[in-house]
């Protein structure tokens, strides 16, 4: 099973097809998209970098064994399993088909159209009156081949909707407004079931259909080209003086590329894009490592290595331990749709996980259930506050928080850590757990 790193920046849809299809295949990879791991037009610039991605563009892959791929769909090929790929060669040819008809047939016009509402590239009503009508092409082309389909090829997602999807991204969230998506009712039917499956949105968190058509901006536009200096004084002596230092410094500027030509349009524009605030930005830096005691949770022995880690590094001060119990457990049915709660939650909370970490369980058996779990947050107070995003979930549980230093809590991050123990407070049986990380 392939394992790696993907270096990119925030919200890079080319990037998503690689993170999605390794959600599929259970492929172990790594994202750095922010510093200290990675700094766009500062990490891709680096001889080291260079090395291993001589074009300096991202995404860009490399596997913990030292295996280098650049290229999105080269990227998202390799992560894929058999069944992303293709289980017949009929059907590998297929995906492949699809593939191409994205990088050939979607990407220009969706960029002609969408780019200049997002302020990276000028107004011109031809060409975005043509690319409407290139768009239009190919939605009539997606919509006749998904009449009778659900997917692309076969009978469940494989690579070829995966990139159809993520190349479409732009085009869904910007400008097909209702009116215009309306004469293709199976492209969007199919977009939707794509975005809301589980692995989808694990990457790519809700995706809202536009509304309203963008417009091109011409403020935007304006504030999203590079800033020109001012030319330089002339210097006494004359015109004919100045004219060989002015040849020399214009040979200078030449040989100098701009940062710009280092990322596409697309590139540019997501990389401009402002930032949402860090809702954990007010808190000090904290000396207990998340991601290094989930690398351990995930790859060693939990009770052995995992749980003694914790202890041994967790910041008191930085960090809490709360326990939760599903409120309404007499509303709980079949353990299945039980368990689709609790996997529904983590998938709305999923830009949470980096500062945080849970244990939840099913405990009993049809209609005679409960739900109860540990979370770990940083801060001190209950995390789902600092985000209105994050709030949807968990007015559905009574929250507690434990005393790190008490043997309750010690006793109870063990059992719901290892899925194991005695679970006395719970008093039915486990069923089976959930793990947000």
């Amino acid at each position: 099973m392939a394992a790696g790193t993907l270096y990119t920046y925030p919200e890079n849809w080319r990037a998503f097809k690689a993170q999605i299809a390794a959600q599929y295949s259970g492929a172990r990879l790594k994202v750095a998209s922010s510093s200290p791991a990675f700094t766009f037009g500062q990490t891709n610039r680096t001889p080291a970098f260079l090395s291993n991605f001589p074009l300096g563009k991202v995404p860009a892959y490399q596997g913990d064994d030292g295996f280098c791929l650049f290229e999105s769909n080269a990227i998202a090929h390799y992560l894929s399993n058999d069944a992303l790929r293709g289980a017949t060669p009929q059907a590998t040819a297929e995906v492949m088909q699809w593939v191409s008809f994205a990088d050939s047939e979607i990407i220009p016009p969706a960029s002609a159209w969408v780019f200049p509402t997002l302020g990276i590239m000028q107004f011109n009503k031809q060409a975005t009156e043509q690319a409407k009508e290139d768009v239009k092409r190919v939605l009539g082309v997606l919509n006749q081949h998904l009449n009778t389909r659900t997917f692309l090829v076969g009978e469940r997602v494989s690579l070829a909707d995966i990139t159809v999807v993520c190349s479409m991204l732009w085009l869904y969230k910007q400008v097909l407004e209702p009116s215009f998506r309306q004469p293709y009712s199976n492209v969007t039917r199919w977009f939707v079931t794509c975005v809301n499956q589980p692995q989808f949105k694990a990457v790519l968190g809700e995706v809202k259909l536009c509304e309203k058509m963008a417009q091109f901006d011409a403020k935007k536009f304006a504030e999203m080209q590079p800033k020109k200096e001012a030319p330089p004084k002339k210097e006494k002596g004359g015109k004919e003086a100045a004219k060989p230092q002015e040849k020399k410094e214009k040979k200078k500027e030449e040989k100098k590329p701009a940062p710009e030509e280092e990322m596409d349009d697309c590139d540019a524009v997501l990389a401009a894009e402002p930032k949402a605030k860090d809702p954990f930005a007010h808190l000090p830096k904290s000396t207990f490592v998340m991601d290094e005691f989930k690398r351990k949770y995930s790859n060693e022995d939990t009770l052995t290595v995992a749980l003694p880690h914790f202890w041994e590094n967790f910041d008191r001060e930085g960090y809490s331990i709360w326990y939760a119990v599903y409120k309404y457990p007499e509303e709980l049915t079949l353990t299945f749709k039980s368990c689709n709660l609790i996997t529904g939650m983590f998938q709305r909370l999923d830009k949470l996980r980096k500062n945080a970490f849970a244990s939840v369980i099913l405990f009993g058996t049809n209609n005679d259930s409960s739900i109860s779990g540990i979370w770990v947050f940083r801060g001190q107070e209950l995390a789902f506050t600092l985000c209105q995003d994050w709030q949807i979930d968990y007015e559905s549980y009574d929250w507690r928080k434990l005393d790190p230093n008490s043997e309750e809590c010690k006793t109870m991050v063990k059992e719901y850590f290892a899925w194991e123990g005695d679970f006395k407070h719970v008093g039915k049986a486990f069923n089976q757990g959930k793990i947000f990380k």
